[in-house]
C-alpha cells in the first residue's frame, strides 16, 4: 500500500498510527487517566497531549520546514511561514474516549497554499484507516470509497453533532434537528466529527451537519468527502465553512436538500447585520487560538437556494486563517465546487 501513496501521505499515516497506538494503550486502563476541562463539556487528557506530540514529532522529523496547527498546542511548533500547513486533531471524540465508548479518531490534514492536499483519519478502536490525496480518490483500508447514491431525504441516514459548549445556541439547534428529523430516515450523533465526515465519504451516512466545529475537526474529512464524490459547505452552500463554524456535507442530491433545510439557520445570514460582533481577523484568529470565534459579518444572501445547489470551487483553507494577518473574506458564492 505505502509504496503507491504520496510520500507526505505516507508520513501522515505513520504519524496517525503512532498516535493510535498511544490511544489504544491508554484505552485499556481509563481509570488511570488524568482528565481536565478546557471549558464546559470540553475535555482534554494526557493522551490527547501525548498523541499530538507524537504526531508533530513524526511530521517535523520528515518535514522540519512545515507549519503546524494542532488542537492542543496551536502553532507553538513548526515553521511560522510555510506554504505547507499540517492541521491536527490528535483525538477527536475525547468525551467518548474517556467514557470507554469506542468512537474516536486521529485526524491529520496537509494544506498547501491554502488547499487541502493530503488527509488521514485513523480509528484505532476498529483499526480503520481513511486516507485521501487530492485528485487520487478516497480510501478505507485500501478500498476505494464513494458517497451513497440515495436521492430522497426520506430514505437517508443523516449524521449530526449536538452543541455542547457553554454559550452554544441549543434552541437554534433543536429547531434544525426538528426540521431535518421530520424528513429523513434517521439522525445519528456518535460524537466525533472527523469520523462522521469519513462515514459520509464511505456512504454509511447520506449526509451530515454540525455547528461549532474548528478547522482541525473538518480539514481531513473535507478532502475525504470531495474525493469520494460528495459536496461540503456551510449552511448556505458557500465553501468558507471552516471559518463559519457550521458545516453540511453529503452526496450531491442529499447535500442540496440539506442546504435548503439548513440555510435559514446559518450564522452567515442571521448574524451578518451584527458587524460589531468582530472583524474577519478576530474571527479567523479565534479558530487558531482555540477560542469560540465570533461570526464574520458578511452581506445577507438569499437563503432560498435552488434544488441541488452546490458550492463550486475546491475545498480551500485560506492561509490567512492560520496567520495573524488580516483575512480577506469573499462575498460571492464559489464557482464549484467536535465534537467532544
Amino acid at each position: 500500500m505505502s509504496a503507491a501513496l504520496h510520500p507526505m501521505l505516507n508520513v501522515a499515516i505513520k504519524a496517525a498510527r503512532t498516535a493510535g497506538s498511544i490511544i489504544s494503550r491508554a484505552s485499556l486502563d481509563l481509570d488511570r487517566l488524568t482528565v481536565s476541562a478546557k471549558s464546559h463539556n470540553d475535555f482534554v487528557t494526557e493522551v490527547d497531549q501525548a498523541a499530538e506530540e507524537a504526531i508533530i514529532d513524526t511530521l517535523l522529523q520528515a518535514y522540519p520546514g512545515h507549519a503546524i496547527l494542532a488542537e492542543e498546542s496551536g502553532r507553538s511548533r513548526g515553521a511560522k511561514d510555510s506554504d505547507y500547513l499540517w492541521i491536527i486533531d490528535p483525538l477527536d471524540g475525547t468525551t467518548n474516549f474517556i467514557h470507554g465508548m469506542p468512537y474516536y479518531a486521529v485526524s491529520i490534514a496537509l494544506a498547501f497554499k491554502g488547499q487541502v492536499q493530503q488527509a488521514v483519519v485513523y480509528d484505532p478502536a476498529r483499526n480503520d484507516l481513511f486516507y485521501a490525496s487530492k485528485g487520487r480518490g478516497a480510501y478505507l483500508n485500501d478500498k476505494r470509497i464513494r458517497v451513497s447514491k440515495r436521492t430522497r431525504m426520506l430514505e437517508s441516514l443523516i449524521g449530526t453533532g449536538f452543541p455542547f459548549r457553554k454559550g452554544d445556541n441549543f434552541q437554534r439547534y433543536l429547531k434544525m434537528f426538528e426540521d431535518v428529523m421530520q424528513v429523513c430516515a434517521g439522525l445519528r450523533r456518535p460524537g466525533a466529527a472527523a469520523l462522521d465526515l469519513c462515514y459520509v465519504a464511505a456512504g454509511f451516512y447520506d449526509g451530515f451537519f454540525e455547528t461549532g466545529l474548528s478547522p482541525w475537526d473538518i480539514a481531513a474529512g473535507s478532502l475525504m468527502i470531495t474525493e469520494a464524490g460528495g459536496l461540503i459547505g456551510n449552511f448556505t452552500g458557500e465553501a468558507d465553512y471552516l471559518y463559519q463554524r457550521e458545516v453540511v456535507a453529503g452526496n450531491p442530491k442529499i447535500y442540496g436538500q440539506l442546504v435548503q433545510i439548513l440555510a435559514p439557520y446559518t450564522r452567515v445570514i442571521a448574524e451578518a447585520p451584527a458587524a460589531a460582533e468582530g472583524t474577519p481577523q478576530q474571527a479567523l484568529q479565534g479558530a487558531v487560538e482555540g477560542e469560540e470565534p465570533k461570526a464574520i459579518a458578511k452581506p445577507v444572501i438569499d437563503a432560498k437556494l435552488p434544488p441541488g445547489s452546490r458550492p463550486r470551487g475546491p475545498v480551500r483553507i485560506r492561509k490567512a486563517a492560520f496567520k495573524s494577518t488580516v483575512a480577506k473574506t469573499s462575498t460571492e458564492l464559489p464557482r464549484r465546487r467536535r465534537d467532544d
